[in-house]
């Protein structure tokens, strides 16, 4: 399984694609596993993940909470989270001003707003159903802030939404940091995540994770 979250997973042209969906292809094209891949609303997954017997989701942030809780392929990447603003908007530079804005808008639930209230946050609009609608919130003046995406999933929703560059300003406070993974549920089978495991070695080895990386790089914010 995965979900919609550019430019990791998503679909374009009716076509599941993405960075990491490269990678899974690549991973099973050696290993010689076909599972069907599925596109799912993020919480649904998550949920289906721990219920599910032998399940797979990407992307997935690896996280202290969610260690012993899967198994692990990866890692596939290190990404940031940043909050941003409009350019023209009085620019927020720091945590405590964060904290003391009247609205940080995240999507409706997930690792990001549940992150955010752990830091003690009291000011988010957890109003947001998805990644565009965030955007489109905040191009219409109904939020000052937002943040759920990673610079390259800014730079891809820009895109997408036709908003023209230098448009948004990324807020220069690292609100999370971790790497993407695959991750298996607990009851998968030893053997199969150890194919997994092997056969991302050898895209790293080989230099075809590095080829995969690259060919979004132009969804990444330099």
């Amino acid at each position: 399984m995965t979900e919609e979250w550019a430019p990791y997973n998503y679909t374009e042209n009716n076509q599941l694609t993405g960075m990491t969906t490269e990678v899974v292809r690549a991973i099973m094209a050696l290993t010689g596993d076909n599972f069907e891949l599925v596109v799912l609303p993020s919480m649904r997954s998550a949920k289906v993940l721990k219920s599910r017997p032998k399940t797979i989701l990407y992307s997935m942030f690896r996280t202290p909470d969610r260690e012993a809780l899967y198994k692990w392929v990866g890692p596939i990447a290190q990404e940031s989270i940043y909050p941003y603003q409009l350019a023209d908007a009085d620019p927020v530079n720091s945590r405590a001003q964060l904290m003391r804005a009247p609205q940080i808008t995240t999507r409706i639930a997930g690792l990001i707003p549940d992150t955010l209230q752990a830091q003690g946050f009291t000011n988010l609009d957890k109003s947001a159903t998805g990644s565009e609608q965030l955007y489109r919130m905040l191009l219409a003046g109904r939020t000052d802030i937002i943040v759920g995406d990673t610079p390259a999933g800014v730079a891809y929703y820009s895109r997408q939404l036709n908003i023209p560059p230098a448009t948004l300003r990324k807020i220069p406070v690292e609100l999370y940091r971790s790497s993407l993974y695959i991750a298996f549920s607990s009851d998968s089978e030893d053997k199969v995540v150890a194919s997994w495991v092997a056969a991302l070695q050898h895209l790293l080895n080989s230099g075809e994770l590095e080829r995969i990386q690259r060919r979004y790089d132009h969804l990444v914010e330099h």
